[in-house]
């Protein structure tokens, strides 16, 4: 049977990549909202802003169709204020996303077949483009940024994931100029003032690493560098934060890495990571000086190890405006990915079951978030959203009978048999989601998959490890052992593919959809700090943007091509959380410029964005 798109208007639209039920697609016309009207000349997705017992439908606005899936909209829930304000304080509710009108973006059918045809002077490797950008960016900024900004899409995986991973595993033998801010154990007792000799001292943000855990590839000591620079890129290109304002540090610490410290190239300290509590007196020390430096700049983690990424963040999150990206901003993208997966196949969140081959930071973050999300917004108990979430680790199922378990994996070791391999836990669960964590490739094999294609009929399928090497399958696996029904999204890009006479597009889960917009308002806002719900606003927010276009094609993003006009939405929903909760004060000039519905301060949003003809002091 033809599965229906929905309308409004009391008519039905078969398409296959919809499954929705005749009762959905058909429904007597509703009324416009004031918030429709008020945009009457375009469309959004109301299925994030307007309440329904059923799932909501398309919306006819003008002579402009509304195309909407099945997305149901999130219920409203008290929220207490976290980070500074004073207990027993009023609890306030998570608004939700402004209105979104629909980007302006190419047909998706349309997209560049090349993705670096205009860097083929670069060279033909990838490695070759990125020393290429980076010497670019120290002779020619403006030409530099002006090619970033212009290209986003095609540029990025050349600065950042995936060619950066290789840029760290050579950058002592590249001959790299080094552009950020060394701090190691020897500068202890002098870290304040390297940061007050740092030529540039109107910092606000700051991206630091210490190097133990570069993306899938394990510990590269100060070579970490090469991702702290890499990362704070993308605040500019997809935030707009000024270049000259943003800082990459690594903290070097020492590695375990034999191989790479006894590299007669090799730059950083040549010794042994250092005992807890000699790593925790340097990093507070460091902390400390922070505050002291720049008392409001924005602090993000970047590729530390398990083992102290968790503590550093629980230590510290609720002193300093700071955040994790690989468990907070991962987290973010990953439940906007989830989102926007049930616009096209149905359902609510809380009825999913959600199974992840990985149990370290990202994977732990990205349960924590969504529990979060089933818990505030579908009204579930935090026990009950915690055990729609199941984690795997190279030992098997997390389950509570284990004794081995890290402390960051007790929250999701539930009473279940104990079962060892992925493909046993699959048909033990029946999952309707597999995120992909692991950094082992291959993982979500030809048997897995068609299994995840048997108990479901849009099987949700996310190999989520970096670089694309480690990813956990292709895309082009997920699709052609699914038959063209998976909704996918990877951490890796992917081609986009035909298949059956059908464009299937991979969408990335690219987490600068996420952390430079909430960076940058945390930033306008002078934040305190930045707590979980955030990442809440903002994955609510992407989640809403996609068109049905883009949907068609399975892609549950907006195109990343519109990264700055998404980013200024995110934006201006953060920094309305972060102002109704008092943790951040309403930025310079946006006072008497709020509609109450998000509107004016999207766009004065955009016009806080820096542009390579803007000053900036490179």
């Amino acid at each position: 049977m033809s599965s229906i798109l929905p309308v409004a208007c009391g008519t039905t639209r078969p398409h296959r990549l919809f499954n929705a039920t005749p009762q959905a697609a058909r429904c007597p016309p509703k009324p416009i909202s004031r918030q429709a009207k008020l945009l009457s000349t375009s469309w959004f997705p109301l299925s994030s802003y307007e309440r329904s017992d059923r799932f909501l439908t398309v919306a006819r606005f003008g002579s402009n169709e509304s195309p909407l899936a099945k997305f149901p909209p999130p219920k409203l829930a008290p929220l207490e204020i976290v980070g500074g304000n004073a207990a027993g304080a009023a609890a306030v509710k998570i608004p939700l996303p402004a209105p979104v009108t629909e980007p302006e973006d190419m047909d998706v059918e349309e997209r560049p077949a090349t993705k670096s045809a205009f860097l083929s002077e670069a060279g033909p490797r990838p490695i070759d483009k990125y020393m290429y950008l980076r010497d670019l960016r120290e002779h020619d900024t403006t030409k530099y940024y002006q090619l970033m900004l212009n290209n986003a899409q095609q540029v990025l995986p050349f600065i950042y994931t995936p060619t950066v991973g290789q840029a760290c595993q050579e950058y002592h033998s590249l001959g790299i100029k080094t552009r950020g801010l060394y701090l190691s154990l020897n500068d202890r007792g002098s870290i304040l003032s390297k940061l007050r000799s740092w030529p540039q001292q109107d910092i606000q943000v700051i991206v630091v690493t210490d190097g133990e855990r570069i993306l899938g590839l394990g510990d590269l000591g100060a070579n970490g560098m090469g991702i702290s620079e890499g990362k704070i890129e993308l605040y500019t290109a997809a935030a707009g934060v000024d270049p000259s304002k943003c800082l990459p540090i690594a903290l070097d610490v020492g590695t375990n890495n034999v191989k790479l410290r006894e590299s007669l190239e090799y730059k950083g300290l040549r010794s042994a990571r250092p005992s807890d509590e000699e790593y925790d007196a340097f990093v507070d020390e460091f902390m400390q000086a922070l505050k002291v430096w720049r008392p409001h700049v924005l602090l993000q983690y970047e590729d530390f190890g398990n083992h102290n990424a968790f503590r550093v963040l629980e230590k510290y999150q609720s002193e300093f405006c700071c955040f994790n990206d690989d468990i907070q901003g991962t987290a973010g993208i990953t439940l906007a990915a989830l989102l926007g997966a049930l616009r096209i196949r149905g359902g609510r969140l809380s009825e999913q079951r959600i199974l992840f081959l990985g149990a370290g930071e990202a994977a732990c973050g990205i349960a924590t978030l969504i529990s979060y999300c089933m818990h505030r917004r579908e009204g579930l108990s935090e026990e009950s959203s915690r055990q729609r979430c199941y984690l795997m680790d190279s030992k098997g199922l997390v389950v509570a009978s284990r004794t081995d378990l890290q402390h960051h994996k007790k929250p999701f070791a539930h009473d279940a048999p104990s079962v060892r391999t992925l493909i046993e836990a699959v048909r033990m669960l029946k999952p309707t989601a597999i995120i992909g964590v692991s950094a082992v490739p291959n993982t979500f094999d030809e048997e897995v998959i068609k299994l995840m294609a048997e108990l479901n009929e849009r099987p949700i399928i996310f190999p989520l490890s970096n670089p694309t090497s480690l990813s956990e399958c292709t895309f082009e696996q997920a699709v052609k052992w699914t038959d063209g029904r998976v909704i996918f999204a990877s951490g890796s890009p992917f081609d986009p593919i035909e298949y059956k006479g059908e464009l299937h597009n991979a969408p990335q889960a690219n987490n600068a959809y996420i952390f430079p917009a909430v960076g940058h308002a945390a930033v306008l806002t002078k934040a305190k700090t930045i707590p979980q719900a955030v990442f809440l606003v903002a994955a609510e927010q992407l989640a809403a943007m996609a068109t049905i276009k883009e949907l068609q094609t399975g892609s549950v993003f907006p195109q990343f091509s519109n990264i700055r006009s998404i980013s200024a939405a995110i934006m201006a929903a953060v920094v309305r959380y972060l102002v109704n909760t008092g943790l951040g004060t309403v930025p310079a000039g946006w006072e008497g410029h709020d509609t109450g519905e998000g509107l004016d301060w999207r766009h004065m949003a955009s016009a806080a964005m820096w542009s390579p003809h803007s000053s900036s002091r490179l």
